[in-house]
């Protein structure tokens, strides 16, 4: 199973992050999928999370993720007051949205890849909502689905009216992110 928390703030889309990343796996068969949030009464701009699972056998832990393969923090101010590498896993991916190189945080011993998530979204959507290119981002870093299932994804979850727009800031997040990963 793989297991991917979400890091975020209330009103970024960190939930529909973990949403759409469960809706692309879901489209290959053979895969079982949960996503779902953890938050309560916070307000807008509050510390939330998201979790997905992935497994290729029925997943029947219904529990927030403790252990994980891989954490996607959308808004970088948020390491200041939550530790984003806690059961980050050895072996595990960290992605986070910063306009700094990943080398800025390899204090933590793990892999970790940035992107400016927040450039790319005021230059397509015009606002600061990261969750369409941190999911774009994440596919290209991992592989977990293809870009085609992505896409997909956005299309079978989004509105209508903001689908165009942020297909091309998946597709523009994942092709940042697999040029990073070549270099």
């Amino acid at each position: 199973m793989k297991e991917i928390r979400w890091h975020g703030r209330g009103g970024q889309g960190g939930f529909t992050a973990a949403r759409l990343l469960g809706m692309a796996a879901s489209l290959s068969p053979g895969y079982y999928v949960q996503a779902f949030p953890s938050f309560g009464p916070e307000r807008r701009g509050a510390p939330v999370l998201g979790f997905t699972r992935i497994d290729t056998k029925p997943i029947h832990d219904h529990s927030k993720v403790y252990s994980c393969d891989y954490v996607v923090v959308l808004d970088e101010s948020l390491l200041a007051v939550v530790d984003v590498f806690e059961g980050l896993k050895a072996d595990g991916i960290m992605l986070i949205n910063s306009a700094r190189g990943g080398e800025a945080f390899t204090a933590s011993g793990r892999q970790v890849y940035t992107i400016d998530a927040t450039g790319i979204a005021l230059a397509v959507l015009g606002q600061p909502v990261t969750s369409t290119p941190m999911f774009g981002a994440f596919v290209g870093a991992t592989g977990l689905v293809d870009l085609p299932a992505a896409l997909t994804a956005v299309d079978m979850t989004l509105p209508a009216d903001s689908r165009a727009k942020n297909r091309e800031v998946v597709e523009w997040a994942y092709n940042e992110l697999r040029r990073k990963i070549n270099a």
